[in-house]
């Protein structure tokens, strides 16, 4: 089994990913959380950093976990309770916490957007979704023209998503060009509509996004937000599987939500 220190798997995450620079909500906090002494031998690909997740860490004696949403989301705040026992069952275990979120949304090769799109056969890719001035997801053509019927795009996303999907009509019957931004992508609505989509698929909606998407003449696809963030810390995985020598698992903790 190969062993690659931390430092070296670390640069190559930051520079592959893009993280230093790159805007996100400011609990965020990307790149590397918790930092361990050992060599990395195991990875753990998992959504959330959460306490059944690092268990799981624990239990497959990984040396790093990486995960798309981390620890610090609420700012600043005393390492007690829940917060002391994720960092302390981190620390005891060994295991390094590696996070990242909107660059990983993002990216054209592993990002959650990208991998999504091309699994739900979307061609001719280009960014879309601005956060901050820069993309966070994609856009591209849904199908040959004219495109592809509504309905067979949700039993696309069923099929792919292996859940249900919820759609919030408001855009032709036929969908010939759609954006992907996964997540809590409804935002993305305005854009959509100003960039001439049929379609937006993303992961969870407000209320208001279903009136949004009736006027704005733009049909939502609502697959969940976690099942639509599981690629990109799957992908980056196996990249590091492959460019490193290592092990790694992804740990699948769905939230339904």
């Amino acid at each position: 089994m190969a062993a690659v220190s931390l430092p070296e798997i670390v640069a190559f995450l930051d520079d592959y990913l893009g993280v230093e620079g790159a805007p996100d909500y400011p609990g965020a906090l990307n790149g590397l959380q918790v930092e361990a002494a050992g060599p990395v031998r195991r990875v753990v690909a998992a959504v959330d950093a959460s306490e059944v997740t690092i268990r799981e860490a624990k239990a497959w004696r990984a040396d790093l976990l990486l995960v798309h949403h981390g620890i610090f989301w609420d700012g600043l705040q005393p390492l007690v309770g829940r917060r002391f026992r994720k960092v302390g069952a981190l620390i005891e275990g060994g295991i390094a916490l590696y996070s990242v979120h909107l660059p990983l949304d993002a990216h054209a090769e592993v990002g959650n957007a990208a991998v999504l799109a091309r699994k739900l056969g979307v061609s001719e890719l280009e960014p879309f979704g601005e956060f901050e001035g820069a993309p966070v997801g994609w856009m591209g053509k849904a199908g040959p023209a004219p495109g592809i019927p509504v309905a067979e795009l949700a039993a696309r996303m069923e099929a792919v998503l292996g859940g249900p999907v919820r759609t919030l009509p408001g855009g032709p019957e036929t969908v010939a060009r759609v954006g992907v931004v996964t997540g809590g992508g409804a935002s993305m609505l305005g854009e959509a509509a100003a960039k001439r989509l049929d379609a937006l698929v993303t992961g969870e909606a407000q209320h208001h996004h279903a009136i949004d998407a009736a006027e704005l003449g733009v049909t939502v696809f609502l697959g969940g937000h976690y099942a639509t963030e599981t690629w990109g810390v799957k992908a980056t995985a196996e990249k590091l599987r492959d460019r490193f020598g290592i092990e790694t698992m992804f740990a699948d903790f769905p939230t339904g939500l």
